[in-house]
């Protein structure tokens, strides 16, 4: 094992040991030192904000982005307890609501594929493995380029419930299989992977390159869609802690029929659950990387 994946391994194993409140002040102060060295993705994330909510003061938006690396040091740091813990600890740390919303497609005259529309707040990783603590899912992942640190993830994402992750690179067809054998899809529909496959519909009012996959599959395979919120819990003392994942009613008249119409519907269900929780959005992607033929980059 080359000595990142190593380093890694042994890490999540030292922070699975750790008490909670001490993970909770370890990120606070991982999160003021990444805010003043991390100086792109600061950069990034203030943009993206500056882009979203033209109307907010500078004062605001960089308590957001302060707020975010808060709660992404943290989500990054429980990676050593979601690799780790038994599966009862992760059920008490990680608890599902409503999941009724998606169960019922699962008998009896109702039963179909479905789709779990997860969005990029702070705890989806957090959510997939939980929700593979009970069920098995598919879902597709960004092969890392460091391969032990690739397997360390795959291992952690896939060690309950058989459920299967496939690379980006694979395409979508080992999706179908899986989901035709009855696996329910995990899909992230928010992050800029380019024109190819994609339409350019708003996103807070941006211009933003959003994938049709989610309407091309849902049809393909009659899938219901059902949205996945993740987001981590507060303590009084102001420290995060677990996660709260909420699954909302599946979406009516899904697909439409029109792709451009679908993507924007998407994105105004994700800008609706971004305004309840702003901080714990990822604002740290370069949502609007690709730009319409002819616009110059937003991030300069």
């Amino acid at each position: 094992m080359s000595f990142t994946g190593r380093f890694v391994h042994l890490s999540s194993k030292a922070l699975y040991c750790l008490p909670a409140i001490f993970i909770g002040a370890l990120s606070d102060v991982v999160a003021i030192i990444g805010w003043h060295l991390a100086k792109s993705r600061r950069r990034i994330a203030l943009r993206n904000l500056a882009l979203c909510f033209p109307q907010k003061t500078e004062h605001e938006r960089v308590t957001i982005a302060r707020e975010h690396f808060r709660a992404y040091v943290r989500a990054a740091l429980e990676h050593g307890f979601l690799w780790n813990a038994s599966a009862q600890a992760i059920r008490d740390y990680v608890v599902l609501h409503d999941e009724h919303e998606w169960r019922k497609f699962r008998e009896g005259e109702n039963r179909r594929a479905v789709i779990w529309l997860c969005p990029h707040f702070i705890g989806l990783d957090a959510s997939a493995i939980r929700i593979s603590v009970d069920t098995a899912g598919c879902s597709m992942y960004s092969t890392q380029s460091n391969p032990d640190l690739d397997r360390l993830m795959y291992e952690g994402r896939t060690r309950f419930n058989q459920s299967e992750i496939f690379s980006r690179t694979e395409g979508i067809k080992p999706v179908i299989r899986a989901m035709k054998k009855g696996l329910p899809f995990y899909y992230l529909p928010d992050m800029d992977f380019g024109a190819r496959e994609s339409v350019f519909v708003p996103f807070f009012g941006v211009s933003a390159a959003t994938l049709t996959a989610v309407s091309r599959l849902a049809k393909l395979t009659n899938a219901a869609v059902v949205p996945v919120i993740a987001t981590q819990r507060r303590l009084t003392r102001g420290y995060l802690h677990g996660y709260d994942v909420r699954f909302h009613p599946a979406l009516e008249n899904f697909p439409s029929g029109d792709d451009v119409a679908d993507a924007k519907r998407i994105n105004a269900l994700v800008e609706s659950h971004v305004l309840e929780n702003l901080p714990q959005y990822l604002w740290t992607h370069k949502r609007f990387k690709t730009r319409p033929e002819g616009e110059k980059s937003v991030y300069g």
